[in-house]
Formats: structure tokens, sequence, C-alpha cells
């Protein structure tokens, strides 16, 4: 995915629109934090979430970060390839390491977040 058409949130999720389905991912900003990855818990399909909810777990041996709903919406799939095999998530977030497919319950959510000149801004000042 060309990284210039997504939207971010500040918690380094990012989020994909097609039509009311929103693909969402970690950020290549976050992969490059993530070594040697132990665990992944995915939220379950049919969950619906609110903006900013906790939903899942990306664990490595030393500490484990929490994912956050970047918008709201019902879990309509989840990429279960990550549970075998880590290195999508480390090493294509931005394509195959997905994380799960929401079906929007607001548009406007999406309106919300950064726009990818703004996140690089706020990834720079977490850099320092």
């Amino acid at each position: 995915m060309d990284p210039a058409e997504l939207k971010y949130t500040k918690t380094h999720e990012w989020v994909s629109l097609d039509g009311d389905v929103a693909t969402i991912g970690i950020t290549d900003f976050a992969a490059g934090q993530l070594t040697d990855l132990s665990y992944i818990e995915l939220p379950d399909v049919g969950r619906t979430l609110s903006v900013g909810e906790d939903c899942g777990v990306i664990e490595t041996v030393k500490a484990a970060s929490d994912l956050y709903a970047p918008i709201a919406g019902e879990v309509v799939e989840v990429n279960g390839a990550l549970e075998d095999d880590f290195d999508l998530l480390t090493n294509e977030p931005l394509g195959d390491g997905w994380i799960m497919k929401l079906k929007v319950a607001n548009a406007t959510d999406v309106d919300a977040l950064l726009d990818h000149a703004a996140y690089l801004a706020h990834c720079e000042t977490e850099e320092h």
C-alpha cells in the first residue's frame, strides 16, 4: 500500500478505507520497534469496537504492546496468518501483515485520523 494514501493514529495504527470496510495494521515505525515477537492476540470476528478501544496485544520477549481500534466498527476479518508467521507483521506491516478489517460504523472517524505528513511529524517527536 502507498503510505501517502493511508490514515494514521498517534498510537501507530494505519487505516485503509475501501467502501465501508477498513483494513487496519501497524505502521513501519511501530514494526521497527518490535524485535523477537513471541505472541499476537487478535480481536474476535463479530466484536464491535469503539474508537481507541484496546482490541489486541503484540508481545515480544521484552514487552507487550496493546493494539487500539483507530475507528469504530465491527470486526469482519482478522489476519490469522500472523499467528503462524510473525515476520509478516514486522517485514510487511503495510501489506500482508495487516491485522484486521472492520465494517465502519461512522465514516467520519476516518476523517479525524492523521494524514501521512502529520503522522511523520508525530514520529519525529517520538524519536527525540
